[in-house]
């Protein structure tokens, strides 16, 4: 079910963005929070929305803007790693260089804040360099944000290199939060104040949605995103004041305003805006076409988070008050675990084999159970069920032979050292791949990997990083319960009590 119109927000946010560039005087730079691309909670909690819609809706804009991306050198000191993608900060950047290029955005610099002369900083701007990427350094201020006198001197943002633009619209984005965008704006503002260039500030977040109620499913959803962070949405202050008009926003922004708008003032004479809100430009509230159907999937996201957190929880990541957060957002949304359609089909398959199992649900409502076997994992098991349904193809069917799994396992067990001989869902989907060059059952389901984008899957155990990676790239919505699987010793493996031991 569509709830978002993405083709008025492509044309309604680019025409915002430019508003915004001329009220300037003709520069912007515009902050960008979240993904710029890949925004797959945005497409999930707005039904309609595409992962690259903001990429999409820059490329309208594409010959009036350039791309900053910021990267904190501390974070590419410790190797902090992007927990959606599994790759470190630093080399995201280069993935981001490599993306903006290929669709023809210019990306003109790369901005390590917080330097301090760290060694893999260092080396990372040697690589950068080679690339033909232009790199500047921004510096640890003291006393930010509080010591304004200090912060906008010489010896503040004016010891920070100048970055040099060129074009009317300057997106700053960065791997993940926490990079030093804002700080790199503001810099820049006050560089660009000194040079008597007019350049001006904003900020562009998806989420929360300015003009959608403070205790919306959508809103609900972006805290249980964010719930690590301890994001919380409110009613921005300044707005009711300024405007008598309820607008949201959340805390951070909320209590740095009065440090920003101070700085605005002692950079650019007077501040430009009267709220946090103000600085906002995002447009996506204005395109939601279907409050249920948003409504709906923002509260299927808040479940999903839930059970992320509880596995996050069990391998020692998530602190148990993230969990009780989620549990109040679970209230406030009035959902509760229970509602996700996929979890009592699974349990219930595990009780009747003893072994762990998975369920699926598609598009059109159908359930789908996959078990553990021999030969495969249960969701390896479950991704052929569910191509099989798609295909029109009876359950009997046989889309690989064993003597094609067979020669996998014993490649796995006796020359690569897993304990697990069973097929993990990359290798299955690879053997599926073979025997589609002669079986014209494999070929139908191979021809329907597509259409597993926005199924909703569940596991009676935590999955191998292989399997989680896959059902991420094949674009289905994975929870798991809180326990982990168990390798039998039969299969070469020492049996492992649930709840220590990973499997591989």
């Amino acid at each position: 079910m569509i709830g978002f119109d993405n083709e008025a927000y492509l044309k309604t946010q680019s025409a915002h963005i430019r508003e915004r560039i001329a009220r300037f005087g003709g520069k912007l730079y515009l902050e960008f929070g979240g993904k710029l691309f890949d925004d797959y909670h945005a497409s999930r909690v707005l039904p309609g929305f595409k992962p690259d819609s903001k990429l999409q809706m820059l490329l309208e804009l594409k010959d009036e803007a350039e791309i900053v991306i910021v990267i904190n050198a501390a974070d590419i000191e410790k190797n902090k790693v992007r927990g959606d993608l599994g790759i470190t900060y630093d080399a995201d950047v280069i993935r981001l260089i490599g993306v903006f290029r290929r669709i023809g955005l210019y990306v003109s610099s790369v901005v390590l804040t917080r330097y301090d002369s760290q060694p893999s900083a260092d080396a990372f701007c040697r690589r950068l360099e080679t690339l033909g990427v232009r790199v500047y350094r921004h510096y640890h201020i003291k006393g930010y944000p509080a010591d304004l006198p200090h912060i906008i001197s010489e010896e503040g943002y004016g010891r920070n290199d100048y970055i040099e633009t060129s074009r009317r619209l300057v997106v700053v984005t960065a791997p993940g939060p926490g990079s030093g965008k804002m700080a790199t704006c503001l810099s820049q503002l006050y560089h660009e104040h000194r040079r008597g260039v007019n350049a001006g500030y904003a900020k562009f977040e998806t989420f929360p949605i300015w003009d959608l109620p403070l205790r919306h499913p959508v809103n609900i959803a972006y805290e249980a995103a964010t719930s690590d962070l301890n994001d919380v949405n409110m009613i921005d202050p300044f707005h009711l004041e300024a405007y008598g008009e309820a607008a949201v926003n959340y805390n951070r922004d909320v209590e740095i305003f009065p440090v920003l708008n101070a700085m605005f003032s002692r950079i650019l004479g007077e501040s430009p805006y009267r709220s946090p809100t103000d600085m906002g430009v995002n447009m996506a509230g204005s395109c939601i076409v279907d409050d249920d159907a948003v409504c709906k999937a923002a509260r299927e996201e808040i479940i999903r988070r839930y059970y992320t957190a509880l596995c996050g929880n069990r391998r020692g990541t998530v602190p148990e008050e993230e969990l009780y957060k989620l549990e109040l957002l679970m209230k406030q949304a009035g959902v509760s675990a229970e509602d996700r359609r996929v979890v009592a089909p699974a349990l219930a398959k595990e009780q009747e084999t003893g072994e762990p199992a998975a369920a699926m649900e598609l598009p059109d409502g159908t359930l789908l159970t996959g078990r553990t076997s021999d030969l495969l994992g249960a969701c390896s098991a479950l991704l052929l069920n569910a191509l099989k349904q798609f295909a029109g193809l009876d359950d009997a069917v046989l889309l690989m032979s064993p003597h094609v799994i067979e020669p996998i396992q014993n490649l796995k067990v006796q020359h690569l050292g897993n304990n697990n001989p069973r097929l993990h869902t990359d290798e299955t989907l690879l053997a599926l791949a073979i025997c589609a060059n002669t079986d014209e059952n494999a070929r139908l389901a191979m021809e329907q990997i597509s259409r597993l984008r926005g199924c909703e899957a569940h596991s009676t155990v935590i999955l191998s990083a292989v399997d989680e990676r896959i059902f991420r790239r094949l674009g289905i919505n994975l929870t798991c319960e809180p326990r982990f699987s168990s390798v039998p010793a039969e299969r070469g493996g020492t049996v492992r009590s649930r709840g220590h031991i990973a499997p591989e």
